[in-house]
């Protein structure tokens, strides 16, 4: 109980710290732009423009990775034990009340007689024929 707490919140710092350095990234390219549009104002326009396109060319683009709260975590995990838990106690009160029943018999499969194979056979051959016909044909002309 103490340990899933304590790993609970060494993600949670973790986390924290992730987001802490990404915000002061942004204060830093805030800042530099900032620094650019006051270039704008005294007339240094060429110089202002290079700064706020070398700050949007260093941008970290986002992974797309989704992240999940500890506490969204844990309730997953509970949700998920407790489906557990109902699986295998419906196991255990199924062969602990009927052990002489026995599981059903595997479906059999349908198998094709010889007739049905040989009639598929002779279909196909047919069909590739003509498609060989018309081949040919088409290469005479």
């Amino acid at each position: 109980m103490v340990s899933t707490a304590v790993e609970s919140l060494e993600s949670a710092k973790n986390q924290l710290l992730a987001k802490i350095s990404g915000l002061e990234n942004e204060v830093k390219q805030i800042e530099s732009v900032i620094a650019a549009l006051a270039g704008l104002e005294s007339g240094k326009v060429s110089e202002a423009v290079q700064q706020i396109m070398v700050v949007e060319a260093s941008a970290p683009v986002a992974s797309g990775k989704r992240v999940m709260s500890a506490a969204t975590k844990a309730k997953m995990k509970k949700a998920q034990q407790a489906r557990w838990a109902t699986i295998n106690a419906a196991k255990a009160s199924s062969t602990s009340a009927t052990p002489e029943v026995a599981a059903k018999p595997a479906k059999k499969k349908g198998k094709m007689s010889a007739a049905g194979r040989k009639a598929i056979s002779e279909a196909v051959k047919a069909r590739w024929a003509k498609v060989n016909a018309a081949k040919a044909k088409a290469a005479k002309k």
